[in-house]
């Protein structure tokens, strides 16, 4: 069984600080890849947020069209407030999937979410900021996967240094 691709799409981002957040949440949940458009980034990139070094692991890729060069079967997924979007708890994600993410001060562009496969929304009152909304989908994504995870193993195996707790039985 191949590794399903989780490409996430960022457009025109203009916050280091959620970029990074970003980064982080495809490291903690295995996305393949993170690409993003506009020139906002791009700048503001110096400001090294990746506190764990994910794009040593994970491309970090900017390019003009997030659409652009995309394996066969990889399905696009708008995750914006769109009139007419399926709610992410009705949502069935598919293998392999481009979920692009708006702006953080904006909106996808209609052209893009006319590409799209799907479109989701997350119900929430008001909107979340662009690094939470990728936590949320990612998780989501991860919590509806049937796999057989040995969850004790995953926690020695993630935590740091600073956290050696253990839940004692009563």
């Amino acid at each position: 069984m191949s590794t399903p691709s989780v490409l996430i799409g960022l457009y025109n981002p203009k916050s280091p600080t959620n970029v990074g957040a970003v980064m982080r949440a495809a490291g903690c949940f295995g996305a393949s890849e993170v690409r993003f458009n506009g020139q906002r980034f791009a700048r503001a990139a110096k400001f090294h947020t990746d506190t764990k070094n994910v794009t040593q692991r994970i491309p970090l890729q900017q390019q003009d069209n997030l659409l652009d060069n995309l394996a066969d079967g990889v399905k696009v997924v708008c995750v914006e407030l769109v009139e007419g979007a399926t709610a992410l708890p009705q949502f069935t994600h598919p293998e392999n999937a481009l979920y692009v993410f708006g702006p953080e001060d904006g909106s996808l562009p209609q052209e893009i979410v006319d590409r799209a496969d799907e479109v989701v929304f997350i119900p929430t009152v008001g909107c979340l900021n662009l690094a939470a909304t990728v936590n949320v989908l990612l998780y989501d994504r991860h919590a509806k996967r049937a796999t057989h995870t040995d969850y004790a193993a995953l926690i020695q195996q993630s935590r740091d240094t600073n956290n050696r707790l253990i839940k004692k039985a009563r």
